[in-house]
């Protein structure tokens, strides 16, 4: 691995923050509840192959764990943290503001962000990103004005749909799961009403008014145990439930993908970018934890190995879409030098 070159600020940190560190044996790791099942499998490669303590790993949702990450520097404080996004500009000020000035980010693969429904279902789903949006939308248009949501079931959205109660379990705010659905299926499913499109509204309008989910019953914040999601789909066959693809993956043999735009969630639809919710998932290194926590090198190298995310890895195997072997190669070499990260525009 490369030496890594610290600045004389970056030094004081780890003067600091040293010995506080060091008391610490476990990697701690916090974050997305969609990177977490990798996450988790590297850790059980990573102890199986050094012996080392269990990495402790937490599903605390992105936002969440973006705010625990950022608290500062020492034993405290978590090493990695995993996002279904990219770090925002606000939470990298809020690293910067306590100490956390040396990060590395790691682009680790694609998801798509599934919509799955239990296999005791009989209808082939298939649903537009407007009809998504009037589904799930805190506000839609009717005759002409913009409305709470009326809307029950879902052939009152499409006559072709079923004649059934709208009911979809999905993540909490805290989630970035959650914030890229609201970007990737809210606000372009918005942008197809007529009402909107005809009515020349900008982006600013679109973010404004298409970005809140109902509260009124039919969207269900489900916590960020996505295994829960899927418990809840068996439980009644006519639920849909929102999660990152690994989960869907799992479960084939309970679940199904709805197709979004006429396109089945797939490793190869979400890698070929035709998935209209394929999205990248990420980790967040804090620099100034490496060489002071035990292990925490050797852990990086194991997330970094082909051997995790190769297109025949074993993340690869959990339903992680790998990255093109250009950018995978980029990528270990950024991660394992510890290039810093640019702030987020």
């Amino acid at each position: 691995m490369s030496l890594i070159k610290l600045s004389t600020s970056a030094l004081a940190v780890l003067a600091l923050s040293a010995t506080a560190a060091a008391a610490r044996d476990e990697i701690r790791i916090v974050g997305s509840s969609t990177v977490f099942p990798y996450t988790q499998a590297v850790a059980e490669q990573f102890v199986n192959n050094t012996g080392a303590p269990s990495p402790i790993v937490e599903s605390t949702g992105t936002g969440g764990g973006m705010k625990i990450f950022c608290q500062g520097v020492g034993e405290a404080t978590p090493d990695i943290t995993g996002a279904s996004r990219a770090m925002k500009k606000s939470e990298y000020e809020l690293c910067q503001a306590n100490g956390v000035t040396d990060i590395t980010e790691a682009e680790i693969g694609y998801d798509g962000l599934s919509i799955a429904i239990s296999r005791d279902n009989a209808t082939d789903w298939s649903l537009t990103l407007d009809e998504i949006y009037l589904a799930l939308g805190a506000q839609v248009p009717v005759n002409g004005e913009w409305v709470d949501n009326p809307y029950k079931t879902w052939n009152e959205i499409n006559p072709d749909l079923p004649a059934v109660p709208i009911l979809a379990y999905g993540p909490p705010p805290t989630s970035g799961t959650r914030d890229a659905f609201v970007e990737l299926a809210m606000h372009e499913g918005c942008k197809e009403l007529d009402f909107v499109k005809n009515g020349g509204f900008d982006k600013k309008w679109v973010k404004e008014n298409c970005s809140r989910m109902r509260t009124d019953g039919p969207f269900v914040e489900a916590g960020e145990n996505d295994n829960l999601i899927v418990q809840r789909l068996e439980a009644d066959p006519n639920a849909l439930g929102i999660f990152g693809y690994s989960f869907l993956y799992e479960n084939l043999d309970r679940l199904k993908g709805v197709r979004i735009e006429g396109v089945e969630p797939s490793i190869d639809t979400i890698a070929d970018k035709s998935y209209p919710l394929s999205r990248p998932l990420f980790f967040y290194v804090k620099n100034a934890h490496r060489g002071v926590i035990p292990h925490l090198d050797e852990f990086i190298e194991e997330y970094m190995s082909d051997d995790a995310l190769a297109p025949d890895g074993y993340l690869a195997e959990r339903g992680l879409v790998p990255l093109p072997d250009d950018q995978r190669a980029a990528l270990q070499d950024a991660v394992l030098s510890a290039k810093p990260m640019e702030a987020p525009k």
